[in-house]
């Protein structure tokens, strides 16, 4: 088991130095192994046992070298977490698409509608022996010009071998975040002016106090949000939740 884990290892650093991307990292968990490879803005991969998940897949190169996707979550409309290119590259004949209804109805008419999950704001279902549940996502105040409505899009909680695995997708620190509860890693966005600064971030997570976090989806139109002053408002606040900074834009 010992050099299993080290060839898995070194396996890692051989795609992350080939791809440059972020170093992956590994949560133990009641399935085995769970790794969370970042890969660009709102793109990640999460990998336990036989099983892959793309969360956002967007850039048809970005995942050049990693294994291919069993279930990939779509959280919104926009194009940096809906990429029909990278979908092209990405998916195999048997990947499940895990949808909103709003990306449902973008989707080409090629695809196969057997392969696709919808899911509403409050769905809750189990696909491949994980727990799927999707949580609303949107811009306060609310209105129906904003770039993100309450109800068009998915963050999504996973429970994957007993972990609670929190995307957050496109949002505002809004209550249903500010409510969530037992999430072992959160992925939490922080960029103006599509969804939050850092301080709303950093507000939103002290509340509902995940035991990680990784501020992700933090290229706004200002440049890249301040990771750093996120972690030390967050530190200064509780120090029982570990912050995990990622260059998501290598």
């Amino acid at each position: 088991m010992k050099y299993r884990m080290l060839f898995f290892a070194f396996c890692l650093f051989a795609i992350n130095a080939f791809s440059q991307r972020a170093a992956a990292d590994i949560i133990p968990t009641s399935a085995g192994p769970l790794t969370i490879q970042p890969v660009m803005h709102a793109s990640l991969v999460l990998s336990v046992k036989n099983l892959v998940i793309y969360a956002d897949p967007s850039g048809p190169t970005k995942f050049k070298g990693l294994p291919s996707p069993d279930m990939i979550l779509i959280t919104d409309i926009h194009g940096d977490h809906f990429d029909t290119s990278a979908l092209a590259v990405v998916m195999t004949p048997n990947t499940i698409l895990v949808v909103p209804q709003a990306v449902a109805d973008k989707l080409p008419a090629s695809y196969d509608k057997s392969k696709v999950v919808v899911m509403k704001n409050g769905d809750h279902i189990s696909r491949s022996g994980i727990g799927i549940s999707a949580i609303p996502m949107y811009n306060l105040p609310e209105s129906p010009t904003a770039m993100h409505t309450k109800g068009r899009g998915n963050g999504y909680v996973l429970n994957i071998g007993g972990k609670n695995i929190y995307l957050s997708g496109d949002t505002q620190g809004i209550p249903e975040m500010r409510s969530l509860k037992d999430i072992d890693v959160a992925f939490v966005c922080m960029n103006l002016p599509y969804t939050m600064d850092v301080k709303e971030a950093a507000d939103a997570v002290l509340a509902f106090k995940p035991k990680i976090v990784y501020p992700y989806h933090y290229r706004g139109r200002g440049g890249l949000s301040d990771v750093n002053a996120f972690k030390s408002l967050v530190d200064a606040g509780n120090q029982g939740i570990e912050v995990r900074l990622r260059d998501w834009y290598l």
